[in-house]
């Protein structure tokens, strides 16, 4: 389920400037890199993108630097989250971090293709991704089908989905589960009049 379909904009960087504060939250670091992975994106690319150099983002990710708030928007912006991403994760209760995500406290990613996905696992560090993912009828991941690496599953939780699987179409009801390798061309749709509601599944991470 590796997401293609076009992202709404996050808000723009103001500055470029790499300097410190502690308004910053305190795990922004690890929070960095597991979000620049499951992107695929190299430190290069990162730092091409931000506007920051490969250095200070290297030393941000390993906790070495903290990043100002500016600087931590130009990397939100590059990632294509907003800057709330980064404080939601460091709101949760000590003894709960990197164990349990609180409903309220749900990190999401709203696309303009009318899909809404909000990480259900603690960090995008491991090897499994759960994600909540909601279409507004009518959205798809595209008309065109993608592979990559990984697998994937889901159960359909409310609504319909249209699920198109190496020329392979099926329709999916409440309580329905599937289950594929991404490698094969595919690609899904809502084709019903009422919102979709899937718990997926995916392996490697690629939020």
């Amino acid at each position: 389920m590796k997401r293609r379909h076009a992202r709404a904009p996050a808000p723009p960087a103001r500055s470029k400037a790499s300097g410190t504060s502690a308004a910053a939250p305190s795990r922004v670091g690890a929070e960095i890199r597991g979000l620049r992975k499951a992107r695929n994106l190299t430190l290069i690319k990162l730092a091409g993108a931000s506007g920051l150099s490969v250095g200070y983002l290297s030393m941000v990710e390993r906790e070495q630097a903290m990043p100002s708030i500016r600087s931590l928007l130009s990397i939100a912006h590059a990632l294509g989250v907003t800057i709330g991403w980064f404080f939601e994760a460091d709101t949760a209760r000590p003894h709960e971090r990197g164990l349990v995500v609180r409903r309220a406290r749900r990190r999401r990613i709203d696309y303009s293709a009318g899909i809404v996905d909000e990480l259900l696992s603690p960090s995008l560090k491991g090897e499994l991704e759960l994600v909540l993912c909601r279409l507004a009828p009518g959205a798809s991941s595209g008309e065109e089908p993608y592979t990559h690496a990984g697998e994937e599953a889901g159960v359909i939780v409310r609504g319909r989905l249209e699920l198109w699987v190496e020329g392979q179409t099926v329709l999916l009801e409440t309580g329905d589960s599937f289950g594929f390798e991404s490698t094969r061309p595919h690609r899904y749709r809502n084709p019903g009049s009422d919102e979709t509601e899937i718990v997926w599944a995916i392996t490697p991470p690629s939020y």
